[in-house]
């Protein structure tokens, strides 16, 4: 991963990508009205609209805020509001749907506008994942079975080893490596052990410098961590899914931003577990890259003035960037298409994961839908996104509960199938020329499948 030390937003633009133009002009209009102490909600409202039917549901979380807390944008928090608004607008004409969902600059203000709003309402607290993972199912985690005295033990050294953590000592660097060594020991092999989850966090914090730095977000991390180990002594078997989220968003953070280099390959294998994709680094050194950002900002101006665009809704794309998609799409629905009856075997339609099934069939499908979901966001594409990535996911878990031999661990067949073919019909719109519609009803139905299928065959 590239270090997080970058000026203002973090990720490299992407040139090819679609444009939400009517939410760009939305944004532009609240920042004029703003700056000339006039209402900026109208707008606001426009921009999150759209946001929605474009699928950019990070983004329009960040509208939503941002409206949430225009009746407060005056005195004092007048300047964080209005940089907030300059940050999110300059960050949309970027056209970077990781950036928008995993940016720590868009979180800031996210995390500033909602304590605003939480000043003047009912307090409540947002975390890093609310935004990163905004519309994502979460697969289950574990907890493996372990001795009372032997997590006792492991508690008390990690409880040791947490205090100059928390508190900034000088000895932190020698703690965290004491938490890494009981990380480590309580990890299990099951893909969906939650400690291998946690593992690859923690690595991740300390290569990006947050841990030893003393960031609150790593700090809430190996607290969170402090209590699962204690719910792991009680007994506990299936993980709390908002460690899992919050987990999750930790590592895929980084990676999202700035892509993953060969060494990585064991994180992005895991974040292909839990449904997360990534790109791969297109440059070795922060110099490369910033060269590479500075060339990519150059091609940009040049295709505006060049490329046709191709309006798909709220989403104009690339023309040369659009025939490209449906190129990637229909290989992959291919593959997903002749993947059913392999990786279900000779079960009933309805049934879920069953001996006679093939893991690598389910394998096999997950990367075609992987590749589906990466190219529409690559594209803006985000309800195509969401849900070929949950597809992805949802075959993933799958073929792991083939590998397992636990019906109850697949999120089963029909789902799965109505899903690819919910997202078939999306496609067809798209290569039509028309907006794909709604993901909500689809990839409600297989994130509920997703998060109710047991972990395991013998985990609550």
């Amino acid at each position: 991963m590239t270090s997080v030390d970058l000026p203002s937003l973090e990720a490299l633009p992407n040139p090819r990508g679609g444009a939400v133009h009517e939410a760009e002009s939305a944004l532009a209009e609240a920042r004029q009205a703003s700056e000339a102490r006039m209402a900026v909600v109208g707008p606001l409202l426009r921009a999150a609209q759209v946001l929605r039917q474009a699928g950019w549901l990070a983004s329009q979380r960040f509208a939503d805020a941002l409206v949430l807390v225009s009746p407060y944008a005056n005195g004092d928090f007048l300047p964080q509001f209005n940089g907030a608004l300059a940050d999110f607008h300059a960050a949309l004409t970027r056209r970077n749907l990781r950036e928008l969902a995993c940016s720590p600059t868009l979180f800031a203000h996210y995390r500033e506008l909602n304590a605003q709003v939480a000043r003047h309402t009912q307090g409540y607290a947002i975390g890093f994942e609310d935004l990163a993972l905004a519309g994502r199912p979460v697969a289950p985690a574990t907890l493996r079975v372990a001795p009372a005295s032997t997590l006792a033990v492991l508690r008390a050294r990690y409880e040791q080893a947490l205090l100059p953590v928390l508190k900034g000592h000088e000895d932190a660097g020698a703690a965290l490596d004491e938490l890494d060594a009981c990380v480590a020991e309580l990890a299990g092999t099951d893909t969906y052990d939650v400690w291998r989850l946690a593992g690859a966090c923690a690595r991740a914090l300390r290569a990006n410098g947050r841990a030893l730095a003393g960031d609150p977000e790593a700090k809430r991390f190996y607290a969170r961590c402090n209590l699962l180990l204690a719910e792991q002594g009680h007994g506990e078997q299936l993980a709390p899914r908002s460690f899992v989220r919050a987990a999750l968003a930790l590592l895929w953070r980084d990676y999202a931003l700035y892509g993953a280099a060969a060494e990585d390959a064991d994180a992005v294998a895991l974040l292909n577990d839990y449904g997360l994709t990534v790109d791969w680094h297109v440059a070795a050194t922060q110099a490369s890259e910033a060269a590479w950002e500075h060339e990519a900002a150059q091609a940009e101006a040049q295709a505006g003035a060049a490329a046709v665009a191709r309006e798909l809704g709220a989403v104009s794309v690339n023309v040369y960037a659009y025939e490209d998609f449906l190129q990637t799409a229909d290989a992959s629905m291919t593959a997903l298409a002749v993947s059913s009856d392999a990786a279900f075997g000779s079960g009933a339609p309805d049934a879920g994961a069953g001996h006679s099934g093939d893991p690598s069939a389910g394998e096999h499908a997950a990367q075609a839908a992987y590749r589906v979901g990466a190219a529409a966001q690559a594209m803006g594409l985000g309800h195509v996104a969401l849900l070929a990535d949950a597809l992805g996911l949802a075959w993933r878990r799958h073929a792991y509960a083939v590998s397992i031999g636990s019906t109850q661990s697949s999120p089963g067949r029909r789902p799965i199938e109505q899903a690819a073919e919910a997202l078939r019909a999306m496609l067809l719109r798209v290569a039509a020329g028309f907006a794909p519609p709604d993901s909500a009803v689809p990839l409600a139905l297989l994130t509920q499948a997703i998060e109710r299928a047991a972990p395991t065959g013998g985990a609550a």
